[in-house]
């Protein structure tokens, strides 16, 4: 199988995962991250300097950091994700008051060149197979000086705090979570989608290298989240 064909093929199973965890998906958020999710969110939103901006959401799901988006001051929003049924969620959370929902691949992005000022997503790009290729996508679709935001989870450090929250999240968390949704093959997806992932450093030096200035990055939750920040000239 060669590698577009291996992409697709995970894109697939990726969107069938997740429009299965639907009915379940905000509850075990919450339960997954102590319900500080909706925090990490808003200081997303917050180092995106949303005032008045367009935004793209990619890998929306069911809406939560599009919705953030605008009750910041975004001008309007995309909520832009692989499941039909994650969006049809998330409109029915909140609508279409500035924000459209839009099905589509995040490494192939209808848009033309230069169309947003922020790109944002909130833990998706594990999710993506060719992270440095959607990284190239979201450059691209930015305005000069627009900024692309990515939280999500990441490696803890290498120390003895670092291995007991890793440990935690592959045996405990997830593993209660897929107990709770009846979904367990999900939730074991989720701590497996570290191995093979950037380490912090790495993410910020894959976003250097499709031409973000400025790149940086702030752990929360005692190092097991990180969210990024990079500009683009």
């Amino acid at each position: 199988m060669g590698h577009q064909d291996a992409a697709r093929e995970r894109t697939r199973t990726i969107e069938e995962m997740f429009s299965r965890l639907v009915p379940h998906y905000d509850r075990m958020n919450r339960l997954m991250t102590g319900g500080r999710d909706g925090r990490w969110r808003t200081l997303a939103v917050q180092v995106s300097q949303p005032d008045g901006s367009v935004v793209l959401d990619l890998g929306a799901g069911t809406g939560d950091l599009s919705a953030e988006f605008r009750r910041q001051g975004a001008g309007h929003v995309l909520g832009f994700d692989v499941s039909a049924s994650m969006l049809a969620r998330a409109e029915q959370k909140f609508g279409r008051d500035g924000i459209d929902w839009l099905q589509g691949d995040a490494q192939h992005l209808p848009f033309a060149d230069e169309s947003f000022d922020v790109v944002a997503s909130a833990f998706v790009m594990r999710n993506l197979p060719d992270l440095e290729g959607s990284f190239e996508e979201m450059a691209r679709v930015l305005k000069p000086g627009g900024r692309l935001v990515g939280l999500d989870i990441t490696h803890p450090p290498n120390t003895p705090w670092g291995r007991v929250l890793r440990f935690g999240f592959e045996q405990g968390v997830t593993r209660v979570a897929g107990l709770l949704s009846g979904d367990r093959s999900a939730y074991r997806y989720l701590p497996n989608s570290l191995s093979g992932y950037p380490t912090a450093d790495e993410l910020s030096a894959m976003l250097e290298s499709v031409g973000l200035i400025d790149v940086s990055y702030r752990r929360l939750s005692m190092g097991a989240v990180a969210l990024h920040v990079g500009r683009k000239s």
